[in-house]
């Protein structure tokens, strides 16, 4: 377990010891490609000045690669029988940024043929999309190799859901190498980005399989606001996951701690020691949050590369 303070100090060691400790490293591109992390900013900033919205796109993007078979790209495959990642319930109703990702790649291939990863480009495009929205930035290790693998029915087993117990969201993220206090912080990525009404019609109107029973643990005004934007039996809005929807700040972590976060996930947080009191700490300005998350991510992204790999010409197919 990590030390339960997680002082800023330690998660600024656990940056550097942990990139420098990958075999690649920032600069992995540097004698092929020398531009491809320019490339990748550069485009970022141009998507988000049209659509702030794409931000939490990029990031719940590389999240979701990272967690099936490791940061890989395999998110990013086409199945011509609809049984890829992207194709999985939860992944084909919410994540976004294909297009964009695509286009990058296609301009890396222009200029530097063969040489850059889809996967890379999907870690690069998280990271700099946060920076963009006032997050902390973080050392990308690159030399990723995209995998040839998509399943959906990997993505069901293996992605964390907003229904999980606080116990069943600490052993998804354990078996992805990732701790308790890792949990807690990554769940600070819904500080931006959007999420769609199917995520709390449970809290709303069949709380633990009672019909019409509301989640206790849900602010009632909240809960109020939220059904008038997710009627019972219809689709509903896209819904905002903190007050401010496209700042990387520690608004989320004080709605939570308010009962105002909108999933039961938000609110499992709260249910035991270690989680109330990190979310405490990060509800605060001024708390290690920023560098926290930061570390944490450069952790997640380095989950199971896999040397066997190949650098794909095109994001969404292997090649031929």
């Amino acid at each position: 377990m990590a030390l339960p303070s997680f002082p800023s100090v330690w998660a600024l060691l656990c940056l550097l010891v942990l990139v420098e400790a990958h075999s690649d490293g920032v600069d992995y591109y540097l004698p092929t490609c020398p531009q491809a992390t320019s490339v990748v900013k550069e485009k970022v900033t141009e998507y988000l000045k049209h659509n702030k919205n794409l931000a939490g796109g990029f990031l719940r993007l590389h999240f979701h690669d990272c967690f099936v078979r490791g940061c890989d790209a395999s998110v990013l495959l086409d199945s011509p029988e609809k049984t890829a990642e992207k194709d999985a319930p939860g992944n084909a109703v919410s994540l976004r940024g294909f297009e964009e990702i695509a286009e990058m790649k296609s301009l890396l291939e222009d200029q530097c043929p063969g040489i850059v990863s889809c996967a890379d480009i999907v870690a690069l495009a998280a990271r700099d999309a946060v920076v963009k929205v006032g997050g902390p930035s973080w050392p990308v290790a690159l030399g990723r190799k995209d995998g040839y693998i998509s399943s959906d029915v990997e993505t069901n087993a293996s992605l964390p859901t907003t229904f999980m117990s606080f116990e069943e969201l600490v052993q998804n993220f354990a078996a992805v190498g990732l701790d308790e206090d890792e949990m807690v912080v990554l769940s600070g990525a819904h500080t931006i980005g959007r999420s769609t009404c199917l995520s709390v019609k449970n809290r709303l109107y069949e709380f633990d399989g009672v019909e019409g029973a509301v989640d206790p643990s849900l602010d009632s005004d909240l809960a109020d606001q939220l059904k008038k934007k997710c009627p019972q039996n219809e689709d509903g809005e896209i819904l905002e996951m903190d007050p401010t929807k496209n700042t990387f700040d520690h608004l989320y972590f004080k709605a939570v701690l308010a009962n105002k976060g909108i999933f039961h996930s938000d609110a499992q947080l709260l249910t035991t020691e270690v989680g109330k009191k990190l979310v405490k700490k990060y509800s605060v300005p001024g708390s290690s949050f920023s560098q926290d998350f930061a570390a944490a991510m450069v952790k997640m992204s380095n989950i199971q590369w896999n040397p066997l790999g190949e650098v794909r010409r095109v994001c969404s197919a292997v090649n031929q």
